[in-house]
């Protein structure tokens, strides 16, 4: 058994002290990283969404990815692919891609999904999250009757066939 000394206090103290200076650095560094990630997603986000936003009001075609027509799928893989973001360019691909969040936690940026059709069960449109407050959703898509246009969750419509949420930028 080591008897203590102060010599040897002095060593434990030292390696302690060490000890306590490294974990502060490197907690001080994850720390720094987490913001910076929030910060590269939140300029991300914004730059998709400024960039969805030029299509309003550009005619519904379906399978169209320009200017002179565009459907909602399409939409949003150019709004996305002008970020480095390569979506999948079907609504029924995209809904299985990133992470399922629930309708109450979605953010600005997140993809919302919907089932429009009679005859199918399948999700067949898809909207971009471009305003969030906490009683209303809104959402850019390309509406088959009125083209690319901002739409409100709240909306008894959109309400009705919503069907699920996901997060493709984290």
């Amino acid at each position: 058994m080591e008897v203590l000394t102060i010599h040897n206090l002095k060593k434990i103290s030292f390696k302690l002290l060490f000890c306590v200076f490294a974990l502060t650095l490197v907690s001080c560094g994850g720390t720094k990283k987490a913001r910076q990630a929030k910060i590269e997603r939140a300029n991300t986000v914004n730059n998709v969404v400024n960039y969805s936003k030029t299509y309003l009001g550009t005619p519904y075609k379906y399978g169209g990815m320009n200017p002179s027509g565009i459907d909602c799928s399409g939409l949003l893989h150019l709004s996305f692919l002008r970020y480095g973001i390569e979506l999948p360019r079907t609504t029924r691909k995209m809904s299985k891609i990133g992470d399922q969040i629930k309708l109450k936690h979605v953010k600005v940026g997140d993809l919302v999904f919907f089932r429009t059709s009679k005859t199918s069960r399948r999700i067949n449109h898809v909207g971009l999250v471009v305003h969030r407050t906490q009683k209303s959703i809104d959402f850019i898509h390309a509406s088959s009757s009125q083209g690319v246009m901002i739409s409100s969750i709240n909306n008894p419509y959109w309400r009705k066939n919503y069907v699920k949420s996901r997060r493709v930028i984290n």
